[in-house]
Formats: structure tokens, sequence, C-alpha cells
């Protein structure tokens, strides 16, 4: 069997160290002309953490992040609404791991080098259109250069992005993504720890909300952590075009972001205003969706990770969900009941638990706990039960882990 993916993301990436595992034969198309460690930093859930180790990825993703610990929800002056240990601490099997993209990325890209060869990517190559004629899927793409070529193979899975072609040939009418209103601002720099230097927070509400947490360690100093932080604010109106195509490597604009942190935060562990001050460079992006697909998979062809379900980065969900599409696809298709029958299944699986994470993170996801405290409290409170019952923030913050896969045991 032989699988031809389209896209070498995190998704298509850990497909193809899943179906190798599998003993498949993979070919990556990737539009890029080379695959570059870009971005910033990203949390990988337990369950998605899991999947990589049992293919041998944990050294190198502990060399490479921070074992996440703690957890805690703060409103914009500090008051904690919601904490909780995560990963290990918790009682996973597998730790939470806080870490750059561009460094998961190149964790997953070596091994795919190391295990199926350079020439299992085709870089440079964008894949522009497929047809299927009996028990064969050809694939077409167009080089960098101009040129044109063809491959074969006994199936296709899209994993190319929210912009992915794939998915726009199976749905011609879909049209653009999704854009909620809200723009996401993000950057890592090296600053003091906090605590044990293993803390995620999560602050504010409804207006603008602030995420810090660290992704590496400094070996040469062990105070200093490259730590990552957001602001997700909304500036325009849900389902308006974005002020500027989504793009993950657009850079962000000091005075659009400093306005809605600026006198408004004020937390014990950080100033906003200064960790974004000393960022030289970080990044925009206008938080988009799709809506749920009816299906993904048309014969031997498929979708997988934001080609299949975009979702706004809120609850550590994006990357994770598209590591466990590998896994359920690599599981299905090693069964030997057929490609069809197995694309069937995994569409079975993964499809509604995705379609119901997309959905969820609309309404706020887990940080949905912060906007309903700033939305009854929004001066601050002197007794959080008082705003809100323990029960009440807990159903909101373990419903959706329970939702998305990783509630703790």
């Amino acid at each position: 069997m032989k699988a031809l993916i389209a896209g070498a993301g995190i998704g298509g990436l850990t497909t193809a160290l899943f179906l190798h595992e599998a003993g498949i034969e993979v070919e990556i198309f990737e539009r890029a002309d080379e695959v570059r460690e870009l971005g910033v930093g990203i949390n990988m859930l337990p369950h998605a953490v899991k999947q990589l180790a049992d293919i041998g990825l944990m050294a190198d993703l502990d060399a490479a992040g921070i074992r996440t610990r703690e957890l805690i929800y703060t409103n914009r002056f500090g008051q904690i609404v919601w904490q909780e240990l995560r990963g290990l601490d918790a009682g996973h099997d597998v730790p939470q791991i806080s870490i750059h993209r561009g460094k998961l990325l190149g964790v997953i890209y070596r091994a795919v080098i190391d295990r199926l060869g350079r020439d299992a990517i085709n870089l440079g190559c964008r894949v522009d259109g497929f047809g299927e004629t009996g028990n064969t899927v050809s694939v077409r793409f167009a080089r960098g250069d101009g040129s044109r070529g063809e491959a074969r193979g006994d199936l296709l899975i899209g994993a190319d992005g929210i912009r992915s072609a794939v998915r726009a040939a199976l749905y011609p009418d879909e049209g653009p993504s999704i854009w909620s209103g809200i723009m996401l601002w993000r950057g890592a720099t090296h600053w003091p720890k906090w605590r044990d230097g293993r803390t995620m927070a999560i602050a504010g509400g409804n207006f603008a909300k602030f995420v810090y947490y660290p992704i590496e360690a400094d070996p040469g100093e062990p105070g200093m952590r490259l730590t990552n932080w957001a602001v997700m604010a909304k500036v325009g109106e849900a389902g308006a075009p974005p002020l500027r195509r989504e793009d993950w490597s657009r850079s962000g604009v000091m005075e659009e972001v400093l306005p809605f942190v600026r006198d408004r935060f004020h937390l014990d562990f950080v100033d906003p205003a200064a960790i974004i001050r000393a960022t030289e460079t970080f990044y925009e992006y206008p938080n988009c969706d799709r809506e749920p697909l009816p299906r993904w998979s048309f014969g031997r062809v498929t979708l997988l990770g934001d080609a299949a379900h975009p979702m706004y980065p809120v609850g550590s969900n994006g990357a994770s969900q598209a590591i466990l599409d590998a896994q359920s696809l690599a599981t299905h298709l090693r069964s030997g009941d057929g490609i069809e029958a197995a694309l069937s299944r995994y569409d079975a699986e993964r499809r509604p638990a995705t379609s119901a994470i997309v959905l969820a993170n609309r309404k706020g996801g887990p940080e949905g706990v912060i906007d309903m405290i700033e939305a009854r409290a929004p001066d601050g409170f002197d007794d959080i039960d008082k705003v809100a019952s323990y029960e009440e923030r807990e159903s909101v913050v373990r419903g959706y882990a329970s939702l998305a896969g990783f509630a703790r045991p």
C-alpha cells in the first residue's frame, strides 16, 4: 500500500510516521521549499503526547520542551478563578508538553527523514488536483519552477491546512474560512521564570485574554525560560472578512496589540506590556475556522488536521487533534479490511469528535470560565465561590477536557 500525503506540517508528518510504523509506503508533497522551524509556543496535551511517545519521540520532546505542571486561570487582576495540575502531576501516564511549534515540527521532521529517507518528501510541490481510476489515486502538483508532475498511490490524505486544496476539490462551493472577529497575537522571548518554571497562566476575559507559559529551559541561565505569550482580543465582527488574510508568519504590530493589555491587566507574575515590548518579533493571526463537514472521506481520499477540522486556538487542541487523527487513520488502514472501508471508519471515529471541539471552541472552550467570571464580576471579587460555585467552574473546564478526550484519570 502506498499513501500520498498533501502537506508536511505537524499533521502530515506525524501521519507519515504512523503509516510507516504500519508498514505503509508514504510520499509527501509540501508546497514550501523547505521545512522551517517557524512559529511560537503550543501545548501538546497528554493524549497526543502518548501517541508520539508510542513511536519513540518522548526523549526528543523532553529535550525540546517543558513538562507543564500546573494551569492557572485568573481574571485581569490576577485573582485565581481556577487552577489544576496537568500531565503527570494530574495522574496521566505521560506529561503535557509546552513547546515551540517549530521545535516540535523539527522533532517530527527529523524522525521522518531518519525512518523514511529524504526521498519521501517532495518540497516545493503544491498539490492542485487529483483523480481516482480503479484502485489508484493520481495526484497532480506544480513545482516552484513552473513545471508540473504527477504521482500515483493507493490513497490520498489531505493534510494541507486551513486553505487545503484537497478539501477545496471535495467541497468546491464551501467558500473562505470564517473569522470570529478576534485577532490573536503571539510571541516568545527569554524571560525570568515564574514559580517552578513549569506553570501556565491564562488571564482576562471577554474583552481580552493574555496567555503566558514557558516553552524551553535556558541551560546557560537556570533562572530564565523561553516564554510564550499570546493576546486574544475582538477587533471586528464575527463572520466579516478578516482585516488581513490568515497567515501564521505575518508579523504583528506593537501599536495594535498594546492597547488591549496596557493599563488593563494587573498581574503579579508578569506585566503583559513589558514582555510584549521585549519581544523582537511576534505574529498576528485572525481566529478563523470552518463549519464542520458532513464527510471527510470520499473513496480513497480523506482529510486530516486543519484541512479536516480547523478550529480556534483555544484549549490547546489544534496540533493535538491532528496527531490523534494520524494515529486513528493508521490504525484503521492496518486493519486489512480495504482502504475505502478503513477511511470510512476513520471518518466515523474522528469527525464527530473534532466537530464537537470546533463548536465548543467557538464558545470559548475551557477559557470560557474566565469569560463567565468577568461577565459577573468585571471589577474583581472578594469570594470566587459567590461569583460561581466550584461545581459550575469545574463543569466548564473539565467538561471541555472530557469532550476533547484528555480528562485526567
